[in-house]
């Protein structure tokens, strides 16, 4: 009787176990810049022991790990408040610390991994003064 042998490339991929390799190689050359940015900080973030940004309900206590891609501080003349875009692929948190101006090392492009409790207010997530760890860098 023999070997039996593949009739189309479907199966011969599911046989030999190269399908998700070369579907997943196909989505990367066929993905956009930004899809591909996306896909490494979600696997960042796995590989962190985060969960993704985007799951995060409302009161949910949460580590969650990203880059930081945007900082904005208050101006002066208003209570000290530092304010932090924190992207994962998945989504995006504002991580806001009260009574501080800034924080050494937390700027753009930074990886972070922050704890705390999650509030979502007008569609946005944001963490008040989590703890933070600097993951990259100096």
């Amino acid at each position: 009787m023999g070997r039996q042998v593949a009739t189309d490339a479907n199966e011969w991929t599911r046989r030999t176990g190269l399908g998700g390799r070369l579907e997943k190689a196909w989505r990367r050359l066929v993905s956009s810049n930004d899809e591909l940015e996306d896909q490494d900080l979600q696997q960042a973030a796995e590989e962190a022991g985060a969960q993704p940004i985007q799951l995060c309900k409302d009161r949910d206590k949460v580590t969650l790990s990203g880059t930081v891609a945007k900082v904005t501080q208050a101006p002066k003349q208003d209570e000290p408040n530092l304010s932090v875009e924190l992207r994962d692929g998945s989504g995006s948190v504002r991580l806001t610390w009260i009574g501080r101006r800034a924080i050494p090392g937390v700027e753009c492009g930074r990886t972070l991994r922050v704890h705390g409790r999650v509030s979502c207010q007008d569609g946005m997530r944001t963490m008040y003064n989590p703890r933070y760890e600097l993951l990259d860098g100096e």
